[in-house]
């Protein structure tokens, strides 16, 4: 379904590219930090017959360039709503970054947010003892320092998409290329070196207040994404009052874009009464 609107915002000093499509109750899409907004393409076109769907490409990623000055995701968020006259109650679906943010958004304003879906996500400030893959993480550094473009896109689908356990012989190969499409765009934009992301100062870090958000919340999860992340969500599981989990078989960080008919579905089956 192509959408009823797309274009640029000004938000904050940067512009950002966002996607409207549908009608019904407003479901808002935040992408991955190794991604943007195309990493809902198969979503954005399924649940825009039944709600008012809206993605967007946060700052320095996708069509939206990166700018000069401090800036904070959640302000930029918020503005971008308001902008496009996005109404609450909103269901918020965000991957990875996005469900962090999501899940700030939401304690910032719980009566606006009537669901949560996370996926590959977890909470600012959670400290869990799991396993890492520094070795790949270092020459990703290592690589991004030499302003290898290529070479930080494929180690990034090494760590994240390919994930613990798999090689890239052992995932699908179109949705591989598509997410590295995505991964080098996200490259690009951090060499300019262009814009710092303020945190919000928390007394309480966002780990320890889930109990606060009282409304149902789905957990995604794909059963090959990295360890701390499968901790996370069984965490949020135990911590968020209403959350229901979903594994995803032989998927990893991006479980949309590898298992999309079983993803679309368990979500459908989640927003069923809204």
């Amino acid at each position: 379904m192509p959408p009823n609107q797309s274009g640029f915002v000004d938000v904050n000093g940067a512009r950002l590219y966002f996607e409207l499509a549908g009608s019904g109750k407003p479901i808002v899409m935040i992408h991955a930090g190794i991604a943007d907004c195309r990493m809902w393409d198969g979503e954005f076109e399924a649940f825009a017959r039944s709600h008012r769907v809206l993605r967007y490409d946060m700052r320095g990623y996708g069509k939206s360039l990166p700018v000069e000055g401090e800036f904070n995701l959640q302000d930029d968020l918020e503005t971008l709503l308001n902008k496009l006259d996005v109404a609450p109650p909103l269901i918020l679906m965000g991957c990875s970054m996005g469900g962090g943010l999501a899940i700030d958004f939401a304690l910032s304003h719980p009566d606006r947010v009537s669901k949560l879906i996370l996926v590959g996500s977890g909470p600012a400030g959670l400290e869990l003892e799991a396993e890492w893959p520094d070795e790949l993480i270092a020459q990703s550094e290592a690589t991004f320092e030499a302003g290898d473009v290529e070479g930080v896109a494929e180690l990034d689908m090494r760590i994240w998409f390919d994930g613990h356990g798999r090689s890239r012989q052992d995932v699908n190969g179109d949705a591989r290329r598509k997410a590295k499409a995505m991964a080098k765009r996200v490259t690009e934009h951090e060499l300019k070196g262009m814009g710092t992301h303020a945190r919000k100062d928390a007394a309480i870090p966002a780990a320890e207040r889930l109990r606060e958000l009282s409304m149902p919340a789905l957990i995604v999860i794909g059963e090959n994404d990295l360890p701390y992340l499968r901790l996370a969500a069984d965490y949020m599981t135990e911590q968020l009052p209403a959350a229901s989990k979903l594994v995803l078989p032989d998927a990893g960080h991006l479980p949309n874009l590898e298992h999309p008919a079983a993803f679309q579905a368990a979500v459908l089956g989640f927003l069923a009464d809204c």
